[in-house]
């Protein structure tokens, strides 16, 4: 249902790459007779207004479809007409075509690792951004998801306050209805690395349908997904927890901190079956990164030497590991690469 004729253009076009026989209708009311009974309904973004006047029933497999530009308001709005996806064109054209096709989605893929810090300043943030950084270098298309609200914000952390996209107040009432390629086009995104981050106003925490959302979306469209979560869990951060192969948690070499980490470790660990630590220096007391594993409980993932130039780099809005110098980037590139099955893990503590 559009009068868009260059949408219509591009529908039609899909639909014939799909192998379906279409039937069009300009407006509700030429569409009220097959509005039930058809398998499959695309409502162009341009008739979203006459559907809420013409108040058609609600049915299954409803397609909200549009282009960019008249699409701004789609997710603000879908949930009024009882869409059951949005697609957003071009992006989205290989998962219409496979729903004209009548083509389940690809199996997923991707492997996600959760990153949590042992206590307040850990450097968690610096190390998720390390690794989503050092994974796109290494060539796989990767979603770093910033879910804790207290961190201070992965953009910053990147250099991307200014880039555009979406964030996650956007995605509140997404409860996995967006397909894949739409959501990932909409996130703030450069090269290979797409971000998923708070804005700037309040937000007491990640709603869990929209976490849902962010990573069955991610399963399908990417390689890696790295996740900086609170120490704090909520039912978000458990979601992410449960879908990670692996959860690494940073503690810097301090005996306070690592009676704060014992006891995120023996949460965190009911969640998620591979648990191991990074122990970040300096150590005042002199403590030893494999004491500190041992005490914990956990393997030892690696240690991180002092790196002033990492946060002086921030400063200037450069992503840590950018350069993929450094004992930062030579740490993330062996756990991307144990991550991804082509590397060999550390020797537990």
């Amino acid at each position: 249902m559009t009068a868009d004729q260059d949408l219509l253009d591009d529908l039609l076009r899909l639909a014939a790459a799909g192998g379906s026989e279409v039937e069009v209708a300009p407006d509700p009311a030429a569409a009220r007779a097959r509005w039930t009974g058809a398998p499959m309904v695309l409502v162009g973004a341009d008739q979203v207004a006459a559907c809420l006047r013409a108040r058609l029933p609600r049915r299954s497999r409803l397609i909200l479809v549009g282009h960019p530009a008249a699409m701004q308001t789609a997710f603000q709005v879908a949930d009024l007409i009882g869409a059951d996806n949005l697609a957003v064109l071009p992006e989205a054209d290989p998962w219409v075509v496979d729903q004209f096709a009548g083509r389940s989605d690809p199996p997923a893929t991707s492997r996600t690792l959760a990153v949590i810090g042992g206590r307040g300043g850990a450097g968690a943030s610096i190390l998720a951004t390390g690794l989503a950084t050092t994974a796109v270098r290494a060539g796989h298309r990767t979603l770093l998801i910033d879910a804790d609200p207290l961190g201070g914000g992965l953009d910053l952390v990147l250099g991307w306050e200014q880039v555009d996209g979406m964030r996650w107040p956007a995605l509140a009432g997404a409860d996995g209805r967006v397909d894949p390629p739409t959501l990932l086009a909409a996130l703030p995104h450069r090269g290979d690395l797409v971000l998923l981050s708070f804005d700037r106003d309040e937000l007491p925490g990640v709603p869990v349908e929209a976490m849902a959302a962010a990573l069955d979306a991610a399963r399908r469209g990417r390689d890696v997904i790295v996740a900086d979560l609170p120490r704090q869990l909520d039912d978000a951060a458990v979601l992410a927890l449960q879908a990670a192969e692996r959860a690494l948690l940073v503690v810097p070499a301090e005996l306070r901190a690592t009676a704060s980490a014992a006891r995120i470790a023996a949460t965190v660990s009911v969640h998620c079956d591979d648990v191991a630590v990074v122990v970040r220096g300096p150590a005042p007391g002199r403590l030893k990164a494999r004491d500190i594993a041992r005490a914990l409980g956990l393997p030892l993932a690696g240690t991180l030497r002092p790196e002033p130039g990492v946060c002086q780099g921030i400063e200037r809005g450069t992503a840590p590991t950018a350069d993929g110098k450094g004992p930062l980037a030579d740490l993330c590139r062996r756990l991307v690469g144990e991550l991804m099955g082509t590397g060999t893990k550390a020797a537990a503590a």
